[in-house]
């Protein structure tokens, strides 16, 4: 019947697609604010917690690291800590995206802009 516009469908299907990923990555982007990951530095005397967005929640410093003489120690425990729990962060959100990507049929390293 609409013989010279078979595309058409396909573009409906297309744009479809496009607003399920859209919807899925906000649904993604919300939950990504309520998993935690925690970084550790000092086998556990530090550690701090972050959301998968890379956002610092919490920060947990046992006190026996508490010494006036090592005071660039402690920082940079703190330091470590933070930094290792923003790189879990990092790696649990592309993890999410991967399987976000891969539920919708795209190849799971594809770069989406965020």
């Amino acid at each position: 019947m609409l013989k010279g516009l078979g595309g058409l469908g396909d573009m409906a299907k297309m744009m479809k697609s496009a607003q399920d990923l859209q919807t899925k990555m906000a649904q993604m982007q919300e939950d990504m604010g309520n998993m935690t990951v925690t970084g550790e530095s000092g086998a556990g005397l530090v550690k701090a917690t972050a959301t998968a967005k890379g956002e610092l929640t919490a920060l947990d410093i046992d006190p026996s690291i508490f010494n006036g003489d090592d005071k660039e120690v402690v920082e940079d425990l703190i330091l470590a800590a933070v930094k290792d729990a923003q790189t879990k962060a990092a790696e649990r959100a592309q993890d999410e995206m991967a399987k976000l990507t891969e539920s919708m049929g795209l190849p799971k390293d594809i770069k989406l802009p965020f």
